[in-house]
């Protein structure tokens, strides 16, 4: 199952009131391993950045002057995603303002099926803290490196958060590197064992004549009971 794990980083919080992504970040997945394919780009937003966003993810306008627009790599971006299922923190945010950049230049919307993690974590955790970063902490995902929002490292963090999410590292059962590999590309292991021959499970003709002595010595059997 191909999933892509996928994080924006915006100029504020409501794609209705005109603000733009400035940044997307990918991470592949197939049946919830990551294979090292990911999607990254920053985005001129043709605005000036709120404080209050640049706070947050510390992209100034000044790195973002000479990055292309949303348009320019908008193809990269869906040929990526492909129809492959979303994973997504909060997935509502994410897909409003994608879906607005979207109609911005006229094209369909996304259609893909998505997980939003945070609802998973709230059913799974009812009552608790289900930001990043508190899950992170759940699950000993180490996010030192998260010392402000960015697209790619968020995306990465969630993924390792979603396998914990699924199930955890016991899903694998503790396969080994290659074996998980090998299963994500589609190959066929070749595994080398010894060939035994089938062992029989019919009694001999000496086993049967040796049972029916042992029961002679049975007083008054149940089995022949009236």
């Amino acid at each position: 199952m191909r999933e892509i794990v996928l994080d924006t980083e915006t100029t504020g919080l409501d794609p209705l009131a005109g603000h733009r992504v400035v940044e997307v970040g990918c991470i592949e997945l197939v049946n919830t391993v990551a294979t090292g394919k990911t999607f990254h780009a920053y985005f001129n937003p043709e605005m000036i950045m709120p404080s209050g966003a640049q706070d947050i993810h510390g992209l100034t306008d000044e790195f973002l002057a000479d990055k292309p627009l949303f348009a320019e790599r908008l193809e990269e971006l869906l040929a990526f995603i492909g129809d492959a299922q979303l994973v997504i923190h909060n997935a509502q945010f994410d897909i409003g303002f994608l879906n607005a950049e979207l109609e911005r230049v006229g094209r369909a919307t996304l259609t893909n099926p998505y997980v939003d993690t945070v609802s998973v974590a709230r059913r799974k955790f009812p009552g608790q803290r289900v930001s990043l970063d508190a899950l992170c902490e759940r699950f000993n995902v180490d996010n030192s490196a998260r010392t402000k929002h960015g697209a790619l490292l968020d995306a990465e963090l969630l993924a390792e958060v979603y396998l914990e999410l699924s199930g955890g590292r016991q899903r694998d059962l503790g396969l080994a590197p290659e074996l998980s590999t090998a299963a994500v590309s589609g190959l066929v292991i070749a595994v080398n064992r010894p060939v035994r021959p089938p062992r029989p499970h019919m009694p001999s003709v000496a086993e049967l004549a040796a049972h029916a002595e042992f029961l002679k010595q049975i007083t008054a059997p149940l089995w022949l009971a009236a």
